[in-house]
């Protein structure tokens, strides 16, 4: 197919770098948003603006795309369902249906014998009081959240007379572990044993929101080998298509635990696109769109820090080095604990 159309769910910073990589494999982009600032759509060929419950919208749009992919996982199923019966959505809804829970994504983990942190459901107060084996912990809403909201640390038992939870929402309590550090594996899979694996990513966060990476990340072999099987391991039993990140925790004694699996690409793996030969935005798109895989090669060290609410105002103003790479976001508004911009620096 020449020239073919993608069509990408979901319009932040995600969205607008698929684009910028779409475009230099002279695929054409429509991005469609429920939000009308939508970033994305400065970056994107087409713009389509709606609620996802827009049926005459979402049928536009599909009328007009070969291909269909997501920039943020909390889609409604029910529309990727409905968008996936005309046009191929990759990943597919099924995978999603799993991981925007975050319940039946540590049991789909659990039940493939990989080692997530102890956790339990909780739906109730008094779920939460007899459940504390599991604390100190985190509780978090099973849907929704991310950056650390709809998340609550609890310290010890004496801080669950002051916790204001609202339970309406499921949740979800996972143990804390005693943390060394935490990794990211980023891997784009083509189809049956077909991947391109990135090398693990060490994570910093601050306030539960990604504050900085690198590569390559300080672990040892058995660590680094792990975490990338365990990854491949993933997205064979999903039949995932597309790029996805496996978020990791490390403990003092060196065990791994899978945190989190995001079925998209990833912010940790921004620093991809100056570090490598083909960044996790060309190969999702790659894969998406059925084109060749291309082996991947690390081409430098790198660091990335996210620019949070008003640091992208500080640079902003900046000149750059030649190993720095400065990426503004073009959100509307500045806001606290919003990712606005990253700066990634590579070793030449």
């Amino acid at each position: 197919m020449s020239n073919p159309t993608i069509g990408i769910i979901g319009g932040g910073q995600l969205g607008s770098m698929l684009c910028s990589a779409a475009k230099n494999l002279n695929i054409k982009t429509i991005i469609i948003s429920d939000n009308k600032n939508a970033p994305a759509q400065f970056f994107a060929d087409e713009f389509i603006f709606c609620k996802y419950d827009d049926n005459i919208k979402i049928e536009e749009f599909t009328s007009k795309v070969d291909y269909v992919t997501f920039e943020f996982e909390n889609i409604p199923y029910e529309t990727l369902c409905k968008i996936d019966n005309i046009k191929k959505v990759n990943p597919k809804p099924s995978i999603n249906k799993i991981i925007q829970n975050r319940l039946s994504e540590k049991d789909f983990l659990n039940k493939n014998n990989i080692k997530t942190t102890s956790y339990i459901s909780v739906k109730n107060e008094s779920e939460l009081r007899s459940s504390q084996d599991f604390i100190p912990g985190i509780l978090k809403t099973c849907t929704l959240g991310y950056d650390g909201k709809g998340q609550y640390k609890i310290n010890n038992e004496n801080e669950l007379d002051n916790l204001k939870v609202n339970f309406e929402n499921h949740y979800i309590l996972e143990k804390l572990v005693k943390l060394k550090k935490e990794i990211s594996v980023i891997i784009t899979r083509f189809g049956k044993q077909k991947y391109e694996v990135y090398d693990p990513i060490e994570n910093v966060h601050e306030d539960q929101i990604l504050k900085y990476s690198k590569i390559p990340a300080e672990i040892n072999k058995e660590l680094f080998d792990k975490s990338k099987d365990y990854a491949k391991y993933i997205a064979e039993e999903l039949d995932y298509v597309g790029t996805m990140c496996v978020e990791y925790f490390i403990d003092k004694n060196d065990n791994l635990y899978v945190n989190e699996i995001a079925p998209r690409v990833h912010n940790s793996g921004h620093l991809t696109i100056n570090a490598y030969n083909i960044s996790q935005f060309e190969n999702h798109i790659r894969a998406v769109c059925g084109l060749d895989k291309i082996e991947i090669k690390k081409l430098y060290n790198a660091k990335m820090i996210n620019l949070i609410g008003e640091d992208i105002l500080v640079y902003r103003k900046k000149i750059f080095k030649d190993n720095e790479f400065f990426f503004d976001y073009q959100k509307d508004t500045v806001e606290k604990k919003r990712k606005m911009g990253h700066l990634t620096t590579i070793e030449k």
